[in-house]
C-alpha cells in the first residue's frame, strides 16, 4: 500500500491533503472524483495512512505501530464500508457501516476515517443518511467518498465536502513508469499509452492483460489487408469479436488510433509522430491507398458506429457497416 510518496504524479491533491494533516486543518468530508483506475483508492489510503500516522508529518512513516496496522489492513480507525448489493449502496449499509459507529470514540487515534468506494452508486434514500453524518459530523471523523461519477450526489451532499478532482497524467509520465517499472518495451508502451489516455491503471491492465494482445494482433491483421478482404472473411472476423467477447469501444479506440495515424503519415511522412511505430510500413501502404476524403470519411464512420453501439443497435450489424466502409477505402482516387 503506497504513501503519498509512492504515488505517481497527482501533486496538487496529494500537496493540499499533506497540508491539511500537518496543520491539522482537516474536512469532515472530501469527495475524490475521477475515472476508474486513476488512483483514487491509492490517494484515500495514503491520506489516511498519514492521518493515522503517530508522527504526522503529512506522510505516513511505514514504522509506528498505527501505520503497520493500516498496512496490514487491521487498524481499528480506519473503516472501508462495503455493500452486498452490486448495484447499489443501501441505507441498511450506511446505517450499520457508518451512522451507528461514528459516534464511538476512535480507538487509538485522533481520527476515525470511513472510505466508501464506488459512493455514487448510493441510493437517494442511503445519501439522505449520510447527509445526517456530514451535517454534524463528530469532531475527529472523517468521511472520504471515492466515484467516477459526482452527477450522481444530491447537491446538498457535494456542497458540503471538499470536492478533489483526480486527473490524467501526462503520457510521458505513464510511458516512463511503463518502461521502467515493467519493463515493457517503447513501441508497446507507446500504444498502451495512447489507449490509457493518462490513466495509470489502465495502462497497467492493459499492459498485464493477455486479451488485449489478441486483440491488437487480430485487429492489426485486419486493418493491414481490409481493402482486399472480402465480405465473408469480414462477417468471420466480426463472428470472432463476439465469440471472443473481445470490449468493442476498445476495438473501436484502436481502429481510430490506426487510421488516425494512417492520417498523420499521410500528411506529414513523419515516422516519429505514429503510435504503431512498428507497423510504418503498412501505415505508409495504406496511406497511398487512401485518399484525405476518404480517411476523413473513415473517422466520421467510427464515430457514428459508437453512437449506434450506445443506441444498443445490432453490434454485428454496426461493425459490418464501419468495416465496408474502411474496405471501399482502397478504392478511392488520389
Amino acid at each position: 500500500m503506497p504513501g503519498f510518496k509512492d504515488i505517481l504524479g497527482h501533486d496538487s491533491i496529494k500537496g493540499h491533503l499533506q497540508k491539511a494533516v500537518q496543520t491539522g486543518m482537516v474536512s469532515h468530508a472530501y469527495i475524490f472524483n475521477g475515472e476508474a483506475g486513476m488512483g483514487k483508492k491509492s490517494l484515500a489510503r495514503a491520506f489516511a495512512l498519514s492521518l493515522l500516522c503517530e508522527e504526522n508529518r503529512g506522510e505516513g512513516c511505514m514504522a509506528c505501530h498505527a501505520c503497520k496496522q493500516v498496512l496490514s489492513g487491521n487498524h481499528p480507525d480506519l473503516i472501508y464500508v462495503t455493500h452486498e448489493k452490486p448495484s447499489s449502496i443501501g441505507v441498511e449499509d450506511i446505517r450499520k457501516q457508518i451512522y451507528d459507529t461514528i459516534f464511538i470514540m476512535p480507538y487509538s487515534s485522533p481520527y476515525k476515517i470511513y472510505i466508501v468506494d464506488e459512493a455514487e452508486k448510493m441510493t437517494v434514500q442511503a445519501q439522505n443518511a449520510l447527509l445526517k453524518t456530514i451535517e454534524e459530523p463528530p469532531s475527529y471523523a472523517v468521511l472520504i467518498l471515492l466515484t467516477t461519477s459526482q452527477e450522481a450526489f444530491l447537491p446538498t451532499i457535494l456542497s458540503r465536502c471538499v470536492q478533489l478532482k483526480v486527473k490524467p497524467l501526462k503520457d510521458e509520465m505513464v510511458r516512463a513508469y511503463l518502461t521502467e517499472k515493467r519493463q515493457v518495451s517503447g513501441p508497446d508502451a507507446d500504444i498502451y499509452v495512447a489507449f490509457a489516455r493518462g490513466n495509470l491503471g489502465k495502462a497497467i491492465s492493459i499492459s498485464d492483460s493477455e486479451d488485449f494482445q489478441v486483440m491488437i494482433q487480430e485487429i492489426l491483421k485486419v486493418l493491414k489487408k481490409i481493402h482486399c478482404m472480402d465480405i465473408s472473411e469480414i462477417l468471420d472476423f466480426i463472428r470472432m469479436l463476439k465469440e471472443d467477447k473481445l470490449d468493442i469501444e476498445e476495438c473501436l479506440d484502436f481502429i481510430q488510433m490506426w487510421y488516425r495515424d494512417v492520417l498523420l503519415y499521410k500528411v506529414t511522412k513523419d515516422e516519429s509522430l505514429l503510435i504503431f511505430k512498428d507497423e510504418c510500413n503498412s501505415i505508409s501502404e495504406v496511406s497511398n491507398l487512401a485518399a484525405y476524403d476518404g480517411l476523413e470519411r473513415i473517422l466520421d464512420s467510427i464515430t457514428r458506429t459508437r453512437m449506434r453501439l450506445h443506441s444498443n443497435v445490432n453490434m454485428e450489424l454496426v461493425m459490418e457497416l464501419m468495416l465496408l466502409s474502411m474496405k471501399d477505402l482502397g478504392r478511392n482516387n488520389h
